[in-house]
């Protein structure tokens, strides 16, 4: 194998993209297809084409990372969590190293998202990072000392299905959400919650960005909306930074991209932080939407590559 570089791939719902990264974090070979939706053995054939032209193009064999919705369960290999359905139960990991002739390595896509940024993203140089999905669904991300955290049950980091905290009154009990409960961080923070929040208060039928672009517009409802949402969101990431006490946070996701969080949600979080001080950074991403593949890539490090 050569440790030159390094391919990343991530395996999305509509697309997979894969990219071959040096040593610096450069890009110097990417390929994306359609993902064979509802198709498990031509998702299997979709991912090792796309390495096989990458290793052409560079003539090199390289280590391969993997990006997925949902997660591999310990013991067993099996996919569970996915979105993906048609990968739930199947031994995705061995599958790949069969058809790629190698050794491979599986993550949950939010967990490569908080590992590139914690690598070479807005995080760098911080030892304890926690990187937090917000989206059509809410999940996170734990990177320590550059390494994830994946926990005996593989679901650290799953924050999104813990319940809201600090509830008041009229948020109880709480939107239901698929898991079967009520009142999921995921019904309140996901783009989908932020829109049913707005139109409980009395707001139009909009997305997210309509919201965002409403507010900014000096619309008093999506204005109001946008409050109520960094006021959740600071609690959610409260509760987090009294258990875990990371050195900085950093937003993935749709959501992301709304500028007013970094300046608000820090300014409501103290009043639920255990401390006195609160030293926690909220960062906005680095590399967005390539985080995927960046952070599937940076499964190997150089001195673990075969």
């Amino acid at each position: 194998m050569s440790a030159a570089f390094r391919i990343g791939v991530d395996l999305g719902g509509t697309k997979i993209e894969a990219a071959a990264i040096d040593r610096e974090g450069r890009v110097h070979a990417r390929r994306r297809v359609a993902t064979p939706a509802g198709d498990y053995d031509g998702t299997i054939a979709a991912i090792a084409g796309l390495v096989q032209e990458i290793e052409a193009e560079l003539d090199a064999g390289l280590t391969v990372g993997i990006g997925i919705p949902g997660t591999a369960i310990p013991g067993t290999g099996l996919i569970k969590n996915a979105n993906s359905t048609w990968l739930i139960g199947r031994p995705l990991g061995r599958d790949l190293e069969t058809a790629l002739h190698r050794p491979v390595r599986l993550a949950n896509d939010a967990n490569c998202f908080a590992l590139s940024e914690a690598s070479d993203g807005a995080a760098a140089g911080y030892g304890n990072v926690f990187g937090v999905i917000l989206g059509t669904g809410v999940g996170g991300g734990v990177v320590i000392g550059g390494r994830i955290v994946t926990g005996a049950n593989g679901i650290a980091g799953e924050w999104g299905h813990n319940p809201l905290p600090w509830p008041q009154a009229k948020e109880l009990p709480g939107p239901a959400c698929y898991c079967g409960r009520n009142g999921c961080i995921e019904t309140f923070l996901s783009g989908p919650g932020l829109a049913r929040d707005h139109r409980r208060h009395g707001g139009d039928a909009m997305t997210g960005e309509q919201i965002v672009a409403a507010a900014e517009a000096g619309d008093p409802t999506g204005r109001a909306t946008l409050d109520r949402y960094a006021e959740r969101l600071a609690r959610a990431l409260a509760h987090l930074i009294n258990i875990l006490d990371p050195d900085a946070i950093v937003l993935g996701g749709g959501l992301s991209g709304i500028k007013s969080l970094y300046a608000e949600v820090p300014r409501y979080w103290g009043r639920f932080i255990f401390s006195d001080t609160v030293l926690t950074k909220l960062l906005p991403p680095k590399h967005g939407d390539s985080s995927g593949v960046r952070g599937a890539a940076w499964l190997w490090q150089p001195d673990e590559i075969p």
